[in-house]
């Protein structure tokens, strides 16, 4: 009885101090600025980089000529096949070289672990499809789309590109590829009826605005970065 008696007389004060200092009510009254403020923040976001795009995007039929179609990463199933939505992204970038669009592919994915190769699986699809393999280079670093602009840029000399995607990422990732220096437009696939998660995608690319507008104002450096390569040239350059 002494001991707790003790306890209570240390642990009382605190108790009070929390209290005093983090009352229920303004603690109420934190949570709810901070939601508010997250919902502002992720709304003004997607209203910026929506409006500041608008301009750049396009079908495939209307996409002026770049240089090269930059096939963004997506999930790949075990037996090496693509995703409906990386297969879509890749028959768009397709479309795009044999209409002499663009020059050359590079598809950009993750590689990140051995067992787990998105750009290789792209590649194979595009040859299976008719496209030379001469005509596609590969980047094994794309962990991000910020990440993957980043690298096209800096690692690839990428200056002037089609971006391809799904319909709902073209604003932000037109965003990010011109922050860090592409002239850059895009065209998307609508894609809604690739497994029924269209929606799901949907909502989780609005709230990535919010993490593409911290790379576009800090402009961190990709995980990897690494030596210029020469195979967006080679490929641009390469007889189809």
């Amino acid at each position: 009885m002494k001991f707790r008696a003790r306890l209570e007389l240390h642990t009382r004060p605190a108790r009070t101090l929390l209290l005093r200092w983090f009352p229920p009510r303004r603690v109420g009254k934190l949570l709810v600025a901070s939601v508010i403020g997250a919902i502002l923040l992720t709304l003004s976001s997607i209203l910026w980089v929506r409006y500041t795009t608008d301009d750049f995007q396009y079908s495939a039929e209307s996409a002026p000529n770049k240089d090269v179609a930059i096939v963004f990463g997506a999930e790949i199933y075990a037996d090496g096949q693509p995703s409906p939505f990386l297969a879509a992204r890749l028959d768009l970038g397709r479309a795009l070289l044999e209409a002499g669009k663009v020059k050359a592919i590079l598809v950009t994915g993750d590689n990140g672990r051995s067992s787990y190769d998105e750009p290789t699986v792209m590649r194979n699809y595009l040859v299976a499809k008719g496209v030379p393999a001469s005509k596609i280079a590969l980047d094994y670093a794309g962990f991000s789309t910020y990440e993957s602009c980043a690298r096209a840029h800096e690692v690839f000399g990428v200056d002037s590109a089609i971006a391809v995607t799904q319909d709902f990422s073209l604003p932000r990732t037109i965003a990010l590829c011109r922050s860090v220096g592409i002239d850059a437009v895009a065209v998307g696939d609508d894609g809604q009826d690739h497994n029924g998660v269209y929606w799901k995608c949907w909502f989780r690319d609005q709230l990535a605005t919010t993490k593409a507008m911290y790379s576009i104002i800090v402009q961190p450096e990709p995980t990897f970065l690494g030596n210029q390569e020469t195979t967006v040239r080679d490929a641009m350059a390469a007889n189809p």
